[in-house]
């Protein structure tokens, strides 16, 4: 895959031509000289492997809260670690998490693109979606995505894309809206997911270093998640159409991702429409019905449908894929477009023919991560920076604003929440108690710097998939051209949520079930 530059956006209004449009242009120009994304994750495999070698004879204080004991930079260039990276070459770019994640998904979403079944859906939802509100109502659904795991990442931006286009309105608009509510509002929902118990395990473990008998609710942010949700929204919108829709009003659309048309439907589109979309309403009555009685097989041990151990949760993709492959072969059949089952089995080809660029990715960018994994270089400066922090002994409000700034950077190191967490809760969390600051807080101060610079990490897992994503419309769109368009929304998103969180404190609003601000409880 060729990545060319794009043309620097130009703005349609004169109050975006000057610092910012000459800043995001620097950005996306510097961006897009990096060599193709694959061949940059390889070279950032070689450049992991020489920093190995050299940090690895150098010692550390620093104390890993995982094991107890200090950090060691494991040296990669060894013929021991060598002959096991090239053993398990395979297995780490078939065990690459978005790698089945995104193929299993598309395979169904294909087979519904592919039949008309999704083109005829975002018809009926312009037709009763005023185009002014499209953008909000695009990342609410961006933001309800977060209950079902990863799923907004394969299934909400390429809609978003296709719903602007048929709107009349730039398509990498509509995929940056998208990519802004799955991911730069990761941590804003209106309802509980999976994520409320995992970092609760953590920042509980961690809060009884210091208070062994102290509990943490796992919906003890709830209420400032919730509300998060229409920060994140009014932001989204504000930054789509008034920095990003103008900077691309001149950028020529010139992939090869199919049109969406239109004009009217016809009756048989309508017709055959209902019995998709009843077909996937029966889908998803069956799982209810299901997952409905307390013995369901799709409860976890406890009981619980959301927790991340539940079948349920980690069935999301393959549910996805039924959902959406159901409609779309009742719709194809229905309309004609499929006469036979080979004409499904080729819809999906075609589908997966789509993402070869992006498993080419996939492939050096899962080698990338288990070396920089193994070699505990992330370890090692996710621990300096909060050490750093700790040295600065702020009062409580900077404190709160170094520790989401502290994340947003550690979070362009290591894409995992609960890997961060792990490493940064048994430091913040004691440290920040020992302050008077509790550990409820904490977390969403956290919450927050792990959503907003998600948006521009190249080594976020899902970032190449994103780049795919664009070129399907705009062939040249690079490394460089994603971050740019999407910077605006991380310094938006940063500044605007983190004085949100600022004043919600201020106010005393709850910030979840059982969550005090300071510590002790009062």
């Amino acid at each position: 895959m060729e990545s060319t530059q794009m043309e620097p956006m130009p703005s349609a209004q004169s109050s975006q031509s000057g610092a910012l449009n000459r800043f995001l242009n620097i950005v996306e120009r510097a961006g897009n000289r990096l060599p193709d994304p694959a061949i940059m994750f390889l070279y950032a495999t070689l450049m992991v492997w020489v920093a190995s070698l050299a940090f690895s004879m150098m010692s550390f204080d620093l104390i890993n809260p995982r094991t107890g004991e200090a950090i060691v930079i494991n040296n990669l260039l060894t013929g021991t670690a060598m002959a096991e990276f090239l053993a398990s070459m395979v297995t780490t770019f078939t065990g690459f998490a978005p790698l089945g994640i995104v193929l299993v998904a598309m395979l169904g979403v294909g087979v519904a693109d592919e039949a008309g079944y999704i083109n005829t859906g975002l018809k009926k939802l312009l037709n009763i979606t005023p185009k002014r509100y499209l953008t909000p109502m695009l990342i609410l659904v961006a933001i309800l995505s977060h209950v079902a795991s990863d799923a907004g990442y394969v299934l909400v931006i390429p809609i978003g894309a296709l719903m602007f286009k048929a709107a009349g309105r730039h398509p990498l608009a509509g995929i940056a809206a998208a990519f802004a509510g799955v991911s730069g509002g990761f941590s804003a929902n209106i309802l509980p997911s999976g994520s409320d118990p995992l970092l609760q395990g953590f920042t509980q473990s961690a809060a009884q270093l210091l208070d062994p008998a102290y509990l943490v609710n796992p919906l003890c942010n709830i209420f400032f998640t919730a509300a998060s949700s229409i920060i994140v929204i009014l932001v989204g919108w504000y930054v789509t159409e008034k920095i990003v829709e103008p900077r691309l009003a001149s950028v020529e659309v010139d992939g090869d991702a199919p049109e969406t048309d239109v004009d009217a439907l016809t009756a048989q589109e309508n017709s055959a429409f209902k019995r998709g979309s009843y077909s996937m309403l029966a889908v998803i009555a069956l799982v209810t019905v299901w997952a409905f009685p307390e013995s369901s097989p799709l409860r976890s041990a406890a009981g619980e449908l959301t927790s991340y151990s539940a079948p349920l949760m980690q069935s999301i993709v393959p549910l996805i894929f039924l959902i959406f492959v159901t409609p779309g072969v009742i719709y194809g059949f229905s309309t004609g477009k499929f006469k036979k089952a080979g004409d499904v089995s080729v819809a999906m080809g075609n589908t997966l023919g789509s993402m070869k660029s992006f498993m080419v990715m996939a492939f050096f960018c899962a080698l990338f991560l288990k070396a920089f994994g193994d070699s505990n270089l992330g370890t090692l400066l996710a621990l300096s920076g909060a050490e750093l922090l700790q040295s600065l002994a702020l009062p409580g409000e900077m404190t709160i604003v170094f520790m989401i700034l502290l994340t947003a950077t550690v979070n362009l190191l290591i894409g995992s929440a609960s890997a961060k967490w792990a490493l940064l809760g048994p430091i913040m969390v004691p440290m920040l108690m020992a302050v008077g600051i509790s550990p409820e807080l904490t977390q969403a101060a956290f919450r927050v710097g792990d959503s907003v610079s998600n948006i521009i990490s190249p080594l976020m897992v899902f970032f190449p998939l994103m780049v795919v994503y664009a070129q399907r419309y705009v062939k040249s769109t690079g490394i460089g051209s994603l971050v740019a368009i999407m910077m605006p929304y991380t310094v938006a998103l940063t500044i605007v949520w983190t004085l949100f969180l600022l004043g919600y404190w201020a106010l005393g609003l709850p910030l979840g079930l059982q969550a005090p601000y300071v510590y002790p409880a009062m």
